[in-house]
């Protein structure tokens, strides 16, 4: 049974490829690539909705990365993609206050509320990668991305990896992997706010190839990290 004073947080920064109206002619020649993992994260979405069902609160943007990174920190180069360039610091400013700000406040907020409450929380943001990336293979089903100087953090990591197993012995899960857990991202930022008692913030990425190429095993995943997740919990 969950601890009655955690409280679950489940966001999706990379729902979607959806191109605002009023930068639509910046992204005419960009059809193809806002299709592939750089134009949003494959199958996350439909993940995060079933992850979803077992939080406290949950957000998620279809807005594509490609318009503004909501997981990249303000001062990241690749913040903005070449798409959008060259930008005035005011149109930049408008990007920012429309898509950014709001959602990362959102996610703030909520988690300062909680902790004012006395609650602690657990943050899944939810993500998946391209199975190959510059030619090369990346060899996980299932990445668990965490800051291990952080205990709470780790501890659920290896929790959740546990519960996957015993549903499935079969997927290879790697921690932070294909990217480090410390990496500049909205879990980074928000172990910055709050302490490691009162936040654990771990990135669940996913292996493109199952939404992409196999309807079946892939549903089959999610319903394993559903059901991991609730009892990791």
């Amino acid at each position: 049974m969950k601890d009655e004073r955690l409280k679950v947080l489940v966001t999706c920064e990379h729902g979607g490829n959806e191109i605002p109206p009023e930068y639509a002619s910046a992204f005419e020649t960009a059809e193809e690539v806002l299709a592939t993992h750089r134009g949003y994260d494959i199958g996350a979405l439909e993940l995060f909705k079933k992850l979803r069902k077992i939080s406290d609160f949950s957000l998620y943007s279809t807005t594509s990365r490609l318009v503004v990174e909501l997981n990249r920190s303000l001062h990241h180069p690749h913040l903005f993609s070449e798409f959008m360039l060259p930008l005035s610091t005011t149109q930049a400013e408008g990007v920012l206050r429309q898509h950014y700000y709001p959602y990362r406040k959102r996610v703030e907020d909520q988690i300062k509320e909680w902790v004012e409450q006395g609650h602690h929380v657990t943050h899944v943001s939810v993500h998946s990668f391209t199975p190959v990336i510059s030619g090369k293979q990346r060899k996980a089903d299932i990445g668990l991305l965490y800051d291990p100087k952080r205990e709470r953090e780790q501890l659920f990591a290896a929790r959740w990896r546990q519960k996957i197993q015993l549903l499935n012995p079969d997927y290879k899960i790697r921690y932070n992997y294909p990217y480090k857990g410390t990496a500049d991202g909205l879990t980074t930022h928000l172990r910055k706010l709050f302490s490691d008692e009162k936040y654990a913030g771990l990135e669940l990425e996913v292996n493109q190839r199952y939404p992409a190429t196999n309807p079946e095993l892939w549903q089959e995943l999610q319903a394993v990290l559903q059901q991991s997740l609730a009892g990791a919990l």
